[in-house]
């Protein structure tokens, strides 16, 4: 029991995050109070239930407020999870200080969802529901992958949530069960792979995009690097001390796997990384983000009426070159493309491969 004897005189316990789970918690009298979802109107409804129950004198009955004890699952809406969610992913899921691009594909398949059932509570949805949501997503014309990763990312929120205790278990196993959309049993379309962007349609969009993009796509092209990797390049990070300079990153898309991933830059790289280089050892190279890169080429494709590509996409022209020049081992060096099995002494190998192919094209 709590009474307002325990309050500490002229002192209100305060309403705060519990970032874990984006809950609202007080803490009264040494004990943690878990009063719904953060900025809800129901939490802030129980925060003053709490306090004005302590300033009353009046005990809390142990079976309505309950030290420690989460939000109840069962009253746990599917907007509440998203919206809790999206508080916790704003955070994990970046690079540089910046969101990444999961950020958005999560925000795309939450509005599926929301949108159909976002005031059922968790516990309602189950693998009929769930593929209602797919079925929407199928509607809206994205391809079959999209669709596979998108209900993927759906289960990742609901996996996110059990561990929060915000969702039941058995709710999260029951979505497990339905199956993937497979090749030819789907209406949703399946696009075709990637493939290396036919030059001409590369010196197209260079003509008409800025001198910053234009310098990305050389440099994408004579390094093998991801656009993602160079937006994050400090001139701190890079270090030429050798014929070919080398940078490696702090943060990259492997990272959580302990992976190392070092860029390689030949003659051709370091000339356009001369022209960004900073006096400021933490600065970034490029101001630009990554989304208005890839907006930036894909405009240029449509007002020149070619067939549309993205800056990833020209990792298959570095890869293609360097496979018909000299081996499937040396563009997997340059491409940072390796087993998670690899071991300290490959990777070295792989390195100096990659330092030696740019020697020779980049």
């Amino acid at each position: 029991m709590v009474t307002s004897s325990r309050f500490q005189a002229g002192r209100i316990p305060a309403y705060t995050l519990h970032k874990s789970t984006g809950q609202a918690r007080t803490r009264v009298a040494g004990r943690d109070y878990y009063l719904g979802l953060y900025g809800s109107v129901e939490s802030r409804q129980r925060y003053g239930e709490l306090i004005a129950t302590c300033a009353s004198g009046v005990d809390i009955a142990p079976d309505k407020l309950k030290a420690g004890t989460k939000i109840d699952p069962g009253q746990f809406t599917v907007n509440e999870l998203c919206l809790a969610f999206m508080r916790h992913a704003d955070q994990h899921y970046r690079k540089g200080g910046e969101p990444t691009d999961e950020i958005d594909c999560f925000k795309s398949a939450i509005r599926v969802l929301v949108d159909v059932y976002g005031h059922e509570t968790v516990n309602d949805l189950g693998p009929i529901k769930l593929k209602a949501v797919r079925g929407k997503m199928v509607e809206k014309g994205w391809c079959r992958k999209y669709v596979n990763r998108s209900v993927n990312r759906l289960r990742h929120i609901f996996r996110w949530g059990v561990s929060g205790e915000l969702v039941e278990p058995t709710t999260l196993q029951k979505l497990e069960a339905l199956a993937p959309l497979l090749i030819g049993r789907t209406e949703a379309p399946d696009h075709p792979q990637r493939q290396a962007v036919p030059q001409e349609h590369i010196d197209a969009v260079r003509k008409i995009v800025s001198a910053q993009c234009r310098d990305l796509i050389d440099l994408q092209l004579t390094s093998g690097a991801r656009p993602g990797e160079l937006l994050l390049l400090t001139s701190g990070m890079i270090d030429r001390s050798g014929e070919v300079w080398t940078a490696e990153l702090r943060e990259h898309k492997t990272q959580h796997r302990g992976k190392t991933r070092r860029l390689a830059f030949g003659p051709k790289s370091q000339l356009i990384l001369r022209r960004h280089l900073q006096a400021d050892p933490d600065a970034k190279l490029f101001r630009i983000r990554r989304n208005a890169y890839r907006t930036a080429v894909v405009r240029a494709c449509e007002k020149l009426e070619i067939p549309r590509w993205t800056p990833h996409w020209l990792r298959h022209n570095v890869a293609t070159k360097v496979r018909d020049e000299f081996g499937i081992e040396a563009a997997q060096a340059m491409a940072g493309h390796a087993s998670p099995l690899m071991t300290a002494h490959y990777a070295t190998k792989m390195d100096v491969l990659a330092v030696q192919v740019a020697k020779s094209i980049g």
